[in-house]
């Protein structure tokens, strides 16, 4: 079963991201749009791969959400560049299906003097997309002011000659700067993003990179997702559940806390029990969460995420169902989302002991939060699910300090061009 179209999966990585901040990502649409306008001019490109570069230069700042502050956007663009450059060639190399394409990312803020001695294969689209982030922050910031032809004494320096050249036969072509300005580009970008094409690894592979960037906000719940998503999928299997239920069971346990983007770490990292007004803002993540997922991924998943902070007996949120409307997928999930959350520290207190654990769960499934029969499962292979969640949780928190310590290493060598 298609869980999710290939022009869905773009849309649900760049609106997730969003929940981040906006302006990064409505940055890079401007700059996809103007990039594969300037690769439509030059020609030689089938729509297909051209999708593919969009894709790639619409998240070519997501290092930016890990490393600075969005709101600084001309410093991190124009003075320290280094950075969110190394981190973002480093989400796409290592977990990203278009991991060929990551270089461009590492090189578009290389000087065109540079990058033009190197011998790469994508150099001409990292100097297309390096003069189209520059169109996009000038034109914004100079207004009716901004001109194209002031590049020209950058040509061959700091930018490609050839670029500014392309893009000012693009302006003529496609009259590309009025477009944006009007916002017409969106209808032309939406055209181009339905020729992505990605096998259904492809998008399973997107959507766990789409799991390790919750760790933009908190590293905590990249590891939170995935024990979430082992406790579901040993449940799930002593369950009963079919195939095609624990498929969905699988991507609805990996992205039932993509809405907690949203949440400022202000709020999530308070070390104290939070306030009514704050715990309403977190709340709010469901229906993020779900506005985010309907109407691209499979309806089966969404009602499992929109659901996972319901309760068997009424008392959860944010619709207040019972266990008689929910099904078992859904009622799994909230419980494995449930330990998970005892088994993880807070600001404001430590992780539960596995016992204290155990009497918790035991003392609110008598009291009829969670599904009896799922309960049973939980105790009766505690053992079997915890050396799981601990597999799984090590293997992936070694793949987040991999990322780190490469993004280390990569920043010192960025340093010494």
């Amino acid at each position: 079963m298609e869980y999710i179209h290939s022009k869905d999966i773009f849309l649900l990585m760049r609106d997730t991201l969003k929940l981040i901040d906006r302006r990064v990502m409505d940055h890079g649409s401007r700059v996809a749009y103007y990039l594969y306008k300037m690769l439509e001019c030059k020609g030689g490109y089938e729509k297909f791969e051209l999708a593919d570069f969009v894709f790639l230069a619409s998240l070519h700042d997501i290092g930016a959400y890990k490393t600075e502050n969005p709101k600084e956007m001309i410093r991190y663009e124009c003075k320290e560049t280094m950075a969110h450059v190394a981190y973002g060639y480093l989400v796409f190399k290592h977990l990203s299906p278009l991991s060929e394409l990551a270089t461009i990312i590492l090189h578009h803020h290389t000087d065109y003097s540079q990058l033009e001695a190197m011998n790469y294969e994508y150099k001409d689209i990292a100097a297309a997309l390096s003069l189209a982030e520059k169109v996009d922050i000038f034109s914004l910031a100079l207004g009716e002011k901004f001109d194209v032809k002031m590049f020209q004494k950058q040509a061959g320096t700091v930018i490609s000659g050839e670029a500014l050249k392309l893009f000012e036969e693009t302006v003529q072509k496609y009259d590309v700067l009025r477009k944006v300005k009007s916002g017409a580009y969106k209808e032309e970008l939406d055209d181009i993003i339905g020729y992505m094409i990605f096998t259904n690894e492809d998008k399973k592979k997107f959507m766990e990179m789409l799991t390790y960037c919750q760790g933009f906000r908190r590293e905590a719940a990249v590891v939170g997702s995935v024990v979430c998503m082992c406790i579901s999928e040993v449940i799930g299997e002593k369950a009963g559940l079919s195939v095609l239920e624990k498929e969905q069971l699988y991507y609805g346990a990996l992205l039932h806390d993509i809405g907690m983007l949203a949440v400022p770490n202000l709020i999530t990292g308070a070390p104290r029990s939070l306030t009514s007004e704050e715990y309403e803002k977190v709340k709010m993540h469901v229906h993020l969460a779900e506005r985010v997922l309907k109407n691209r991924m499979a309806d089966e998943v969404v009602e499992i995420v929109a659901a996972h902070h319901e309760r068997c007996d009424g008392s959860g949120y944010p619709r207040g169902l019972k266990e008689i409307q929910m099904n078992k997928s859904q009622q799994i999930v909230q419980f494995a989302d449930a330990v998970n959350a005892l088994m993880g520290s807070k600001a404001y207190r430590p992780a539960f002991k596995d016992e204290e654990i155990l009497e918790l769960i035991r003392k609110e499934t008598v009291a009829g939060k969670y599904n009896k029969a799922i309960s049973k499962i939980f105790f009766d292979c505690y053992n079997e699910i915890m050396e799981y969640v601990s597999v799984r949780a090590e293997e992936t928190m070694s793949t987040y300090k991999k990322l780190n310590q490469q993004y280390s290493q990569v920043s010192e060598k960025l340093k010494e061009r």
